[in-house]
C-alpha cells in the first residue's frame, strides 16, 4: 500500500459501502497536477478510478469547490462536452479527511508543454482545432437543459470576478506589486458594454484536457472547480493568454515560431472560434487579456498564500506563487494597450 496523507481501511470501508469495488489489493498514488485540490489514483481489484478531494486547513472562502466540480461534469455527461463519469461525491470529512469525489480514469495523454515537443506541424495543428473546437462546444450547452440554470449568476460576470479576486487578493498576507494593485483599480472602471451568459469552465487550458492516447481527440475536460455561468469571452480568452505568456515565464507560446511549429497564431485562433460560434470576439480583446492576466496572477497568489500557510497541495507551490507578479505586468501591458487603441 503507498503512503498517503489519509486511511486506507476508512477508503476501503466506503468503496465497499458504495458497491465500486471489493477493495482487495487498494492502492492510492498521488497524481502530478492539481496545484488546488489534492487528487490520487485509486486502484484495487475491479476499479480503477480517480479520488479528487479538498486540501486540509483553513481555506479561503468559495476555494476548492469540489462539489461544483462534481455537479458540473455529472450534468455534462452525454453532451458534446467530454467528461469523466462520475462515480460518487462524499461529504463525509471522516473517509479520507475532507470532502471528495471519485470519478473513473481516463487512460489518455495529458500535454503540458504548450509548444507540443516531439509533434509534427500537423499533429499540433490537429491539438490545436480540438481544443478550439471543445470549447466552442462547451459555450453552446444551455444551463438551463442538463440542469445546471442556477450553477450561477446571469450577466455581470465580468465586474463579480473582478470583485472576487480583488477581495481574495486584498485579504492575502503575502505582498503584491503595483501592477496587480493598478489592474484593481483599472478593471472594474473599463469593463466593456454588452453581457452574455453561457457555462464556462474557468481554467481552460492543453493541461486540463486528456487526449486520446494517438488521436488528437480530447476524451475529458478535468479541473471544473472555476466553472461558474459567465461570460463565453471571457472564458476563451483565458486561454489565449498562452499567445502572450513566453516559455520562460509559465506554460506560454509567446515568441516562438508558431508557423514552424504548426501552431496557429492568436489571430487564426480567435477567428476558429468567431466562426463556430457567430461571436464578435475581437471587440475589447485587450480588456479580455487584461482581465484574464489579472486573474491568473491572482489565482497564482492565492497558491502562495496557501504554500506560507502551509497547506498547499502541489511541492512547488511556492515557486509557482512567484509568477503572479510578472503576469500582472503583463497584464498591465495588456491594460495599457487598450487605452491606446481605445475600444
Amino acid at each position: 500500500m503507498s503512503t498517503t496523507p489519509f486511511s486506507l481501511i476508512s477508503l476501503s470501508q466506503y468503496l465497499r459501502a458504495q458497491g465500486l469495488s471489493p477493495c482487495e489489493n487498494l492502492s492510492v498514488q498521488p497524481l502530478t497536477g492539481g496545484q488546488s485540490n489534492p487528487t490520487f489514483l485509486v486502484t484495487a481489484d475491479g476499479l480503477r478510478c480517480v479520488l479528487r478531494k479538498k486540501p486540509a486547513g483553513d481555506l479561503l472562502a468559495s476555494a476548492h469547490a469540489i462539489d461544483r466540480e462534481y455537479r458540473v461534469m455529472a450534468a455534462l455527461q452525454g453532451s458534446g462536452v467530454p467528461v469523466p463519469r462520475m462515480l460518487a461525491y462524499c461529504e463525509d470529512s471522516t473517509v479520507v479527511g475532507t470532502p471528495f469525489f471519485l470519478m473513473e480514469f481516463l487512460d489518455g495523454r495529458v500535454l503540458v508543454d504548450q509548444a507540443l515537443p516531439g509533434m509534427a506541424p500537423a499533429e499540433r495543428g490537429a491539438i490545436y482545432r480540438e481544443m478550439n473546437s471543445v470549447l466552442a462546444a462547451l459555450h453552446a450547452v444551455d444551463p438551463g437543459a442538463v440542469g445546471l440554470a442556477d450553477y450561477g449568476k446571469t450577466g455581470g460576470y465580468f465586474a463579480r470576478q473582478i470583485a472576487r479576486w480583488s477581495r481574495q487578493c486584498r485579504a492575502s498576507t503575502v505582498p503584491m506589486n503595483e501592477a496587480m494593485h493598478r489592474l484593481m483599480d483599472w478593471l472594474p472602471e473599463h469593463i466593456p458594454p454588452g453581457d452574455e451568459t453561457t457555462l464556462v469552465h474557468g481554467d481552460f487550458r492543453l493541461d486540463n484536457l486528456v487526449f486520446h492516447p494517438t488521436e488528437p481527440r480530447v476524451i475529458g475536460v478535468l479541473d471544473w472547480e472555476l466553472s461558474t455561468l459567465g461570460h463565453p469571452l471571457a472564458d476563451f480568452s483565458y486561454q489565449c493568454m498562452s499567445w502572450h505568456i513566453p516559455p520562460a515565464l509559465w506554460r506560454g507560446i509567446g515568441g516562438l515560431n508558431l508557423a514552424a511549429l504548426g501552431i496557429p497564431s492568436e489571430d487564426e485562433y480567435v477567428a476558429m472560434y468567431a466562426r463556430a460560434t457567430g461571436r464578435d470576439v475581437t471587440a475589447h480583446w485587450d480588456f479580455c487579456l487584461a482581465y484574464n492576466l489579472f486573474r491568473m496572477a491572482a489565482i497564482l497568489h492565492g497558491i502562495a498564500q496557501r504554500a506560507t500557510d502551509g497547506n498547499a497541495a502541489a511541492e512547488n507551490a511556492v515557486e509557482t506563487g512567484r509568477k503572479a507578479g510578472p503576469l500582472a505586468e503583463l497584464g498591465w501591458q495588456c491594460a495599457q494597450r487598450h487605452e491606446r487603441i481605445g475600444t
